[in-house]
């Protein structure tokens, strides 16, 4: 028992993956190893950078003859999960199987886990569905596997079907909805949440907070951040990091800064600078992006890749190309590749700075394929500044690209309209129609008092619909009299100047 008390103590003070392994060799040579000692060590390697070593571990115990038992597939199922090979959970389900666990629950708990991360909603759905008794876990793992597969239709079917909601099914489920881009509904879910009387957590907060910085409803990112108060939930770096991002993509740049600020700079990470500058960089401080990044290095934070996504974005939004180069070079100086989105963000720089020649020519000569994002960049940029020939070549590309995007298309078609090239034109939107690509109607959201109001145009669906028009017609009158106003006084004053 002195051994097992000396491994349980050892492995709680353990804080690196060099001292695991270093535990873990002291009990293969000792020879004192049993299925205890071996499951504490599947355990906790199944949590570290290198799930790998469970695996080899468990290969390890069987080679040396030592049984596993009910607690050893848990934490084996776990590592797969991490390491997501299919291959290798069928393997792991085999095994349980052979051994006469798949009836014990917990085990098939995680099974469930295992499949639904590795994408395959169809044997984790098997293994629920054959489950001779489930808990609140198990109908939870499996919610949590059509999250990952993204079915969220299927998995509001399994919410509606469960005998009992926690806070990790609602939160699933907001989540979900999240992924899924439907924000509305995924606020929707959180308002019965509240009403079913289930209190929502710290991870709950995170999901809501990201569906209101992606509608852009400060007011109820507003409330929501009171909630998190009123309710004395814990404020996690995770948390933080998303009251920022909101606060941020909502246009309240001192309201992010202020709860960036209250952050301990000790206990920051670089995903909150990374909120932080994208959200300066988004609406314009590019100055204070720049610099905050400076002061984060300083600090000993180091970027990564979504650092220097966002201060490209900075350097596009002020045409600074120079800088932008330094940038995207720093990125390979840091031993990170540059990605996909890195390259469309330089092209984005040189279009919007004019340097189309110099955009195309990038383009041509990178070795990546050329994505939707940067030929949609340079496109725009050859748009505003008139370079219609390099313009039409770039929107033909586009349509070999996405074949089934209407706004490749349209895209093209106002080129051709541009350049007064009507029959293009036309041959343009016939194409589309004769392709079957349907033009998908262009949306608004409107907060108003921390309500959503969704409107399309010309469409009459919303109850306030005429007064909304009236206001509409008010406002025009009132622009063209001041506009007429203006002119008249520019008469006068040009006469008195004669």
């Amino acid at each position: 028992m002195w051994i097992e008390s000396l491994l349980l103590s050892s492995l709680e003070k353990c804080k690196s993956l060099s001292q695991l392994n270093q535990i873990h060799a002291l009990l293969t040579i000792s020879g004192l190893a049993n299925v205890f000692h071996y499951n504490a060590i599947i355990r906790a390697f199944s949590s570290t950078k290198n799930p790998y070593k469970s695996v080899s571990t468990f290969i390890s115990m069987l080679r040396n003859d030592v049984v596993p038992n009910h607690l050893t597939y848990p934490f084996l199922a776990k590592a797969s999960a991490r390491i997501l090979n299919l291959k290798l959970a069928g393997s792991v389900h085999g095994l349980v199987f052979r051994t006469g666990y798949a009836s014990d629950m917990f085990v098939s708990n995680s099974l469930v886990h295992m499949y639904g991360s590795c994408r395959d909603i169809v044997s984790a759905r098997k293994v629920f569905d054959e489950m001779p008794m489930k808990n609140s876990v198990s109908w939870n793992s499996v919610l949590d596997a059509y999250a990952k597969c993204g079915d969220v239709n299927l998995m509001r079917k399994v919410f509606d079907l469960m005998p009992r909601r926690d806070v990790i099914s609602w939160s699933s489920l907001i989540d979900g909805y999240v992924k899924d881009g439907n924000y509305v509904e995924a606020l929707a879910v959180f308002a019965k949440m509240g009403v079913d009387g289930v209190k929502a957590n710290d991870v709950t907060m995170v999901s809501v907070l990201c569906a209101c910085s992606h509608l852009g409803t400060l007011e109820q990112g507003r409330m929501m951040h009171n909630h998190i108060i009123e309710n004395g939930l814990h404020l996690t770096l995770t948390l933080r990091t998303s009251l920022v991002d909101m606060y941020a993509k909502c246009g309240a740049i001192d309201e992010a800064l202020a709860v960036f600020r209250a952050v301990s700079v000790r206990k920051t990470d670089v995903l909150i600078w990374n909120a932080m500058i994208g959200g300066l960089a988004t609406h314009g401080f590019t100055q204070e992006a720049l610099e905050m990044n400076v002061e984060m290095q300083d600090l000993g934070i180091r970027p990564d890749e979504i650092t220097y996504l966002c201060l490209l974005s900075a350097c596009a939004h002020r045409g600074l190309v120079k800088e932008a180069w330094k940038y995207f070079k720093s990125i390979s100086q840091n031993s990170m590749e540059p990605k996909t989105e890195h390259y469309a963000c330089i092209v984005d720089v040189l279009a919007r700075a004019g340097q189309l020649k110099e955009a195309h020519e990038f383009i041509q000569d990178m070795m990546l394929k050329p994505t939707a994002s940067m030929l949609g960049a340079l496109l725009s940029g050859c748009i505003n500044h008139r370079k219609l020939d390099i313009a039409e070549a770039v929107g033909k590309m586009l349509i070999e690209l996405e074949p089934d995007h209407d706004g490749r298309y349209i895209g093209l078609s106002n080129v051709y309209a541009v350049k007064n090239c009507w029959d293009e034109s036309r041959t343009m939107r016939e194409a589309m129609e004769t392709r079957g690509v349907r033009k998908v109607a262009g949306y608004s959201y409107v907060e108003i008092l921390g309500t959503l109001h969704r409107f399309i145009a010309h469409d009459q669906a919303h109850p306030q619909s005429e007064q909304i028009d009236l206001m509409l017609d008010l406002i025009v009158k009132q622009m063209k009299m001041k506009s007429d106003c203006e002119r008249r006084r520019q008469v006068f004053l040009d006469m008195d100047n004669m």
